[in-house]
């Protein structure tokens, strides 16, 4: 590749995205949620309770910003804070039944919207994508 293809690909992939993200920040915002606070609830529905700490690094969300996000669903009475038995200094954050029965109800209708976006490439190998957009992420993070 040279540098106008790159360039051109940088442009192509960022407005795609841009669109991806869009589109999925409209479909959550039916649900009342803002896209962390729906990233927080799916991650928890699907690995059960987690230290704050490493549901920020799983959402990409600085600490600061997931204790906000956390008291928003807490406010909203879909999640709550418990003290670790093994370490009084950790709280995991875990679902109510609210919570669970919330993200439980709307999951399957965002999966399927997700699907619905990227259908679109369905000629194309998934993985190899998959395994480009990965390999791109960790040669600028490394």
């Amino acid at each position: 590749m040279d540098s106008k293809q790159a360039l051109k690909l940088y442009v192509v992939f960022s407005r795609a995205y841009r669109a991806v993200s869009e589109a999925d920040k409209t479909e959550i915002r039916k649900y009342g949620l803002s896209q962390s606070e729906f990233a927080v609830l799916e991650l928890l529905y699907h690995k059960g309770p987690q230290p704050i700490q490493q549901i920020a690094s799983k959402v990409l969300l600085t600490s600061g910003s997931m204790t906000y996000v956390v008291s928003q669903l807490e406010k909203k009475g879909f999640v709550k804070r418990v003290v670790c038995e093994k370490d009084r200094r950790i709280f995991h954050v875990e679902l109510t039944n609210t919570g669970n029965t919330l993200i439980g109800e709307i999951f399957p209708a965002h999966e399927m919207f997700i699907y619905n976006m990227f259908r679109v490439l369905r000629d194309e190998d998934p993985e190899k994508f998959m395994n480009q957009l990965k390999m791109l992420g960790k040669s600028i993070a490394d």
